[in-house]
């Protein structure tokens, strides 16, 4: 018996407004995914003598901040196109949507829990949470190009594209954590 998708996992299925809301979600979660890679390879880089807890604290407050800065800027956007703040639904969409990109921040943080406990060294959890975080990125970008009407190796062009311009973003935000 083929195995049926339920409609929330098809986005082909979803209305415009569903999409939207999808998109939103996703959009936060690359954005603070590369935000969270970013300070884990800078930490990588100058983890001589770190802590699993001092990296695990960094991450945290990158990504919240990161999340809270993202959350503000929907609200002042939401301000200056409207005219108004938004409605009780709407201020817990953006809320739910700008929270849920903190899931970004687990695999890394559970690494560095393992690292806290003996289980292995910090650079180990440092890799495993880049590894984790750079599979993600993959993954989401795959789920969107998969999607686009185009020849298979026009999609496949298309996430290398998209991974050569990661790696630029990467290397830029590097830049800025020094």
């Amino acid at each position: 018996m083929p195995r049926r998708r339920s409609r929330r996992q098809d986005p082909a299925n979803l209305s415009d407004a569903e999409k939207e809301e999808l998109a939103e979600r996703l959009r936060e979660r690359v954005y603070v995914t590369f935000a969270v890679l970013a300070v884990v390879l800078t930490l990588l880089a100058h983890a001589h003598g770190l802590t699993a807890g001092t990296a695990a604290t960094s991450l945290t407050i990158t990504a919240v901040g990161t999340v809270a800065a993202a959350w503000l800027a929907q609200l002042i956007a939401q301000l200056a196109a409207h005219g108004g703040f938004p409605d009780r639904a709407h201020l817990v969409a953006m809320t739910r949507t700008s929270a849920g990109a903190l899931v970004t921040l687990v695999a890394p943080l559970l690494a560095l829990a393992g690292a806290g406990l003996g289980w292995w060294e910090v650079t180990t959890a440092l890799r495993v949470g880049t590894g984790v975080l750079i599979a993600s990125l993959v993954l989401i970008s795959w789920l969107g190009v998969r999607r686009v009407q185009v020849p298979f190796p026009a999609r496949v062009l298309a996430l290398g594209v998209l991974a050569l311009l990661a790696v630029g973003v990467v290397a830029l935000k590097l830049l800025a954590h020094g």
